[in-house]
């Protein structure tokens, strides 16, 4: 059996995972609140931001820099361009799938619990994909428990995620949501890549495709990037609680602009002004009018 490392750098590549967890988390946190503010295209789109957050930062770039600091002794490690790209949009896309099945069923228990198997799945499929996406000289062999408690730890962390994504609102309550949820994206990731074990054999098996340095790190900070334009996007925007006062000022403008109109058609169809009637008593005789005319 190889020897694994999976702190060829210490304890920078797990902290900064982590870490990124947390900010990818809490950024898709503020995108899901403002859509829950909204509604239509402008839902859509911070749907969207909020998968992307997750998926592509939260999950995908804390599985990879964790992925910078495994290494096999006696083997060199490459990865596959395009199974390590299928992976990131496949955690794009499960993360956006669960928040739309468990959006639409208001965030019943059968809606959190259905998003987040689907979410989870997914997420478990992404991080071992990634590990397909690993190439080295020598065969790559799996612990069914560990795998399957990782799977059941990503399924968990996905119904907690999906959960907060509906319910929680606040900077404080988000921040703590976001460093729980970390946990538990760290958690998945260390309990899967901990269920692997590598036979080398010499030359068997050669090592093909990019080294990281070469691929992953540009695709970090490619995303990352995104992270940061996201941030701005969303430190410029209204906060879910400015969206709602908006949307309760312009519906009473609304109601205020409707009565008038309401008050004018009444005027009009009485004769306007011109034609007031005078008031009368109870027989409808006119008090200005001489009981005798």
């Amino acid at each position: 059996m190889g020897h694994i490392d999976h702190f060829a750098y210490g304890i920078l590549t797990p902290v900064v995972a982590y870490i990124m967890s947390c900010v990818g988390s809490a950024l898709g946190l503020l995108c899901t609140t403002r859509a829950r503010a909204v509604s239509g295209w402008a839902r859509a789109r911070w749907l969207v931001l909020g998968a992307a957050s997750i998926g592509g930062t939260g999950i995908w770039v804390m599985h990879f820099i964790g992925m910078l600091g495994f290494s096999v002794q006696d083997t060199a490690i490459r990865y596959d361009v395009a199974k390590t790209l299928t992976s990131l949009a496949l955690a794009i896309v499960v993360v956006g799938v669960g928040m739309s099945v468990a959006g639409r069923r208001k965030g019943s228990a059968v809606g959190l619990v259905t998003g987040g198997v689907i979410t989870g799945g997914g997420v478990a499929i992404m991080h071992y994909m990634g590990m397909a996406a690993m190439s080295l000289r020598g065969t790559v062999e799996y612990d069914p428990l560990k795998v399957v408690l990782s799977v059941v730890i990503a399924v968990v962390a996905a119904t907690a995620a999906l959960w907060a994504a509906l319910n929680v609102t606040g900077f404080a309550a988000t921040t703590g949501a976001a460093l729980i949820m970390g946990i538990a994206v760290s958690g998945m990731h260390y309990t899967g890549m901990s269920a692997m074990s590598v036979r080398v054999q010499g030359s068997h098996g050669l090592a093909h495709g990019v080294e990281a340095s070469q691929f992953l790190a540009p695709l970090i900070t490619g995303i990352s990037l995104f992270t940061v334009i996201t941030l701005f996007i969303v430190a410029l925007s209204p906060s879910a609680d400015e969206i709602k006062e908006d949307a309760d000022l312009d519906a009473r403008l609304a109601r205020l602009t409707s009565g008038q109109h309401i008050a004018r058609h009444v005027v009009a169809s009485t004769g306007g002004s011109g034609s007031r009637r005078r008031p009368a008593d109870g027989n409808g005789r006119d008090y200005f009018r001489p009981s005798g005319q």
